[in-house]
């Protein structure tokens, strides 16, 4: 791939990106979320979705021709495959059927031979009979007539491979964070299996963020940032901090102006003990952590490892145990109103679907949760109860100001405003019911920069003359750094470490990958 760049709108996904993998080589594709991995596998597929948006700049080659790639199943045609990280299997057909799927082995019949070839009957022993060898590739020994549904996930990723290797001219096989759902044994298995292919002669793009898996996997390493081309190395002249480095380093100004100053060291504002949510594609698998009174905690991690589960658990949206203490009071995490009753609010990654009523007011939007847990901004008058609106309105005003929300006044409806004001009206709404502690997630995704700027510095400003605690979790790492005073990483759904925002990039890479730096560091120095 040469020269590649996509745009979406104004929006410079990938900018000049060019990707050379050799025939039986194993190539990692590195880059933290939104480094433009997915855009450009996109790209090397032909998928609606970038020929829909205009298509692309560059060019694909394969065995060194110039080649169009129309779509998913022109992609398939010329030998390209993919192992999807989301399983593409069907629950309710056997391993056999889902390996053969879409390339049956019909055999002719009498009837077929005088109706036409679409009443032949499938062959089974035939497709049964290359199932069991695609299997015994991938070294699974299941039976080849056992059902999807039901099957550990770990047994789904190698069903999914077995049904890549099966294809015939098969060139190139992307594996698209195969490893994310395996056991550690299971994970050394499939690394086995990708060698296994590769010395056949297929070449295969690695995408994953275990960094010890790329250093024990692959041949040659390219890593993406910002839609950008950083490096290129081969594996064997290349560490683990160095890719951990690449992957994360940035240069240019904080995106926020605060004074650094010393981790707060007050008492524990909230104890986590053991916490398991159970949120779909951001699970939690026993994390503890403490936060302290004061301070701003920064959670960080790669997409999909648990960091957004933690807020969304405790605040009870989704079903989770463990136990949580605010303020040493302990919390009903399965109680949402009974958590912001205790003086916690949380300002959602999703401010369209959790975050706000679209279709309402500014001003309904901010008063909602105070009036229905804490009844406020309602007035009685004899047997009934009527809402406030001078209250409302006042209280509204007020937040418009502060916030500098730009809107044409209270009355106009949340969904109509811009994405970072509709992000102000969900900070307004948390304020409103006067919270001791606060959970902010993605407070700036798909915000421009400059609100990115003042949504950053409006809670530095509540925590620091408030006093308020506030816990920012972001998969924006440079966001954290800028405002946090103490940063804790997040990878399969439990706490790796908590870094200092001064901590080097490699340190932060390491972490992201699941490894501690001071574990990192042991190791090495015990290999020297």
């Amino acid at each position: 791939m040469k020269n590649i760049s996509k745009q979406y709108g104004e929006n410079a996904v990938l900018q000049g990106v060019s990707l050379s993998v050799k025939k039986g080589e194993i190539h990692a594709l590195l880059g933290e979320n939104g480094a433009g991995k997915s855009t450009l596998m996109n790209v090397l597929f032909g998928m609606p979705v970038i020929h829909s948006t205009g298509g692309f700049e560059g060019s694909v080659y394969l065995n060194g021709e110039e080649t169009h790639i129309l779509s998913p199943h022109d992609a398939m045609e010329k030998g390209i495959g993919m192992v999807h990280q989301e399983f593409m299997l069907l629950p309710g057909f056997t391993i056999t059927e889902n390996i053969k799927l879409n390339r049956e082995i019909c055999r002719p019949n009498p009837v077929s031979r005088i109706l036409g070839k679409n009443l032949e009957g499938l062959d089974m022993k035939a497709m049964q009979a290359d199932a069991r060898t695609a299997l015994d590739h991938v070294g699974m020994s299941i039976d080849e007539n056992t059902l999807v549904q039901g099957l550990p996930v770990g047994y789904m990723q190698f069903v999914e491979i077995a049904r890549e290797i099966d294809k015939t001219g098969v060139k190139l096989l992307v594996f698209d964070e195969p490893t994310a759902v395996l056991t550690e044994s299971e994970a050394a298995q499939l690394i086995s299996v990708m060698k296994k292919i590769a010395e056949s002669g297929i070449a295969i793009i690695f995408i994953t963020h275990r960094l010890d898996e790329v250093m024990a996997a692959s041949n040659n390493i390219t890593i993406l940032r910002d839609g950008k081309l950083v490096a290129t190395r081969e594996t064997k002249n290349t560490s683990i901090r160095e890719i951990a480095e690449l992957m994360v380093g940035r240069k240019g100004e904080s995106m926020a102006e605060v004074e650094p100053r010393p981790v707060p060291q007050g008492k524990v504002a909230m104890s986590i003990k053991d916490l398991h949510v159970d949120m779909p594609g951001e699970r939690v698998n026993g994390l503890s952590l403490d936060v302290i009174e004061g301070e701003i905690l920064g959670i960080g991690g790669l997409a999909g490892q648990g960091k957004l589960g933690i807020s969304n658990g405790i605040m009870g949206l989704y079903e989770a145990e463990g136990e949580v203490t605010l303020f040493g009071e302990k919390l009903n995490i399965m109680d949402t109103r009974e958590v912001l009753k205790a003086g916690m609010a949380m300002v959602s990654e999703d401010r369209k679907g959790v975050g706000l009523l679209l279709d309402r007011s500014i001003e309904d939007n901010i008063v909602f949760n105070s009036m229905q847990i804490k009844d406020e901004y309602l007035k009685k008058i004899g047997p009934f109860t009527l809402v406030d609106s001078k209250k409302v309105r006042q209280t509204a005003e007020e937040y418009i100001k502060s916030l500098d929300i730009r809107c044409f006044g209270p009355t106009q409806h949340s969904g109509t405003l811009s994405g970072g004001n509709q992000q102000k009206v969900c900070i307004a709404k948390a304020l409103c019911t006067s919270p001791k502690f606060l959970f902010v997630s993605e407070p700036t995704r798909g915000i421009d920069i400059g609100a990115k700027k003042l949504v950053l510095e409006t809670l530095v400003r509540l925590n620091r003359e408030l006093g308020m605690t506030v816990v920012i979790i972001s998969s924006e790492l440079q966001e954290l750094k800028s405002v946090s005073d103490r940063i804790a990483i997040v990878s399969e759904g439990k706490l790796v470490d908590i870094l200092s925002p001064q901590a080097s990039d490699a340190d932060y890479g390491l972490a992201m990958s699941g490894i501690r730096p001071a574990d990192h560091l042991e190791k090495e120095g015990t290999n020297a």
